[in-house]
């Protein structure tokens, strides 16, 4: 099918993990019952963002994946026949955790997972005391729906994932966010760094000729030092805004997009054609240091 119906659920969090399950269950039930077949959830909804401090005690957020949640979003899955893209906190074993999306079907089956490659370490996002870095490569989900790629948050910013995954076939990707503005920060920087988000994420799209879905958190966190932008959005094959969500409010989105569009955007606009895959191989470099 090429008409696909799209579910975003921009939502606020609370403290207390089974809370923000039990209310994420509520919004993925209303999603549906909007028609949505693919629901995007944002990056770990099931708690705050914990990364904001180095604490040993938020380990204890983390669970297996396939694990409690998952064998609950997928009887969801199955019960409203929607495909679920889920980002949750993953204990591997003992001593290893990785920030991890687990995709389930629409009959509920659990098509795997993948795990964040690129894991930030700045002020208030201090990923890489918690998440080892993802070791399963780039993935492409053949749902019920359409082929997916999910990419999380912070890979966002590198165009060689977007690629990888779009070259392995998805016709749409996923990016489950949890990124915000320090609320010292002045309205032009806020402004600047939505901006350089949204922008990056688009080029995407373009580049390769899919469409690209953000959906980030929204609310204050970080007792009131970190307010979570929102503004999750669905872009077109050529970079265009379909849908945009506010800066503040909690929302449940549905939004139909055509994946056919691919073809007609990669005809007229051959980047995929003309790449030269033989001159790329300095792309593997850290830096270029001679020239």
């Amino acid at each position: 099918m090429s008409t696909v119906k799209i579910g975003l659920v921009q939502t606020t969090c609370v403290k207390d993990k089974e809370t923000n399950l039990d209310q994420t269950i509520e919004k993925i039930k209303e999603a549906a019952a909007k028609g949505a077949q693919i629901i995007c959830l944002q990056e770990l909804f099931t708690s705050l963002y914990f990364c904001d401090v180095e604490d040993y005690e938020n380990f204890k957020l983390a669970e297996s994946i396939p694990g409690p949640a998952t064998e609950r979003l997928s009887k969801l899955a199955a019960e409203l026949q929607v495909v679920i893209i889920a980002s949750l906190f993953e204990k591997r074993t003992q001593g290893i955790y990785h920030n991890t999306v687990a995709v389930l079907d629409a009959d509920g089956t659990y098509l795997g997972k993948y795990r964040k490659m690129h894991i930030p370490d700045d002020p208030a996002y201090y990923e890489k005391f918690y998440f080892t870095p993802g070791d399963l490569g780039y993935k492409m989900f053949k749902t019920k729906f359409a082929k997916i790629g999910v990419l999380i948050c912070w890979d966002q910013w590198y165009p060689e994932a977007s690629r990888i995954t779009a070259l392995m076939g998805a016709e749409i990707l996923f990016y489950p966010t949890a990124i915000g503005w320090a609320t010292s920060q002045d309205e032009a920087t806020n402004t600047e760094q939505f901006n350089a988000w949204q922008t990056i994420q688009r080029s995407h799209a373009v580049a390769n000729g899919v469409h690209v879905v953000s959906v980030n958190r929204v609310g204050f966190e970080q007792n009131g030092a970190m307010k979570f932008w929102g503004g999750s959005f669905i872009s077109n094959p050529f970079g265009r805004i379909l849908y945009q969500a506010s800066h503040d409010k909690e929302e449940i989105v549905v939004h139909e997009i055509d994946t056919s569009k691919t073809d007609s955007y990669r005809t007229h606009w051959p980047f995929l054609r003309d790449r030269r895959i033989d001159s790329y191989e300095p792309i593997t470099k850290r830096f270029i240091d001679e020239v």
